[in-house]
């Protein structure tokens, strides 16, 4: 039996089997932008981490500004409000240099 067609019995006997039944997202549209807007060499990457549920450095870093800024409007200490803009200040310039560095790749 040849390589090809074992593989092909094995699908076939997973299927039979119901292991792609509850498979995350089935039945919906792949959203194949994501992964074409991304630069050309950095693509793989990018989906190796998000099917793994990583997610790109600039990513986290929005994330973690969007929080800074959200705990800065609910702060009435003075001493952490300024913990919290040096570490908003320090987040916003790591991104800042994360972007500039992925612009100049283009």
């Amino acid at each position: 039996m040849s390589l090809q067609k074992f593989i092909e019995e094995k699908i076939k006997q997973a299927i039979a089997d119901g292991e792609f039944d509850n498979l995350e997202g089935a039945g919906k549209p792949l959203d194949l932008n994501t992964y074409f807007n991304a630069l050309e060499d950095m693509r793989m990457g990018y989906s190796l981490l998000k099917s793994n549920n990583f997610v790109p450095e600039e990513v986290e870093l929005l994330r973690e500004i969007g929080q800074l800024k959200e705990k800065l409007k609910t702060c009435d200490d003075i001493s952490e409000k300024k913990d919290l803009t040096k570490n908003l200040h320090d987040k916003t310039l790591t991104f800042n240099i994360l972007m500039e560095r992925n612009k100049q790749r283009k």
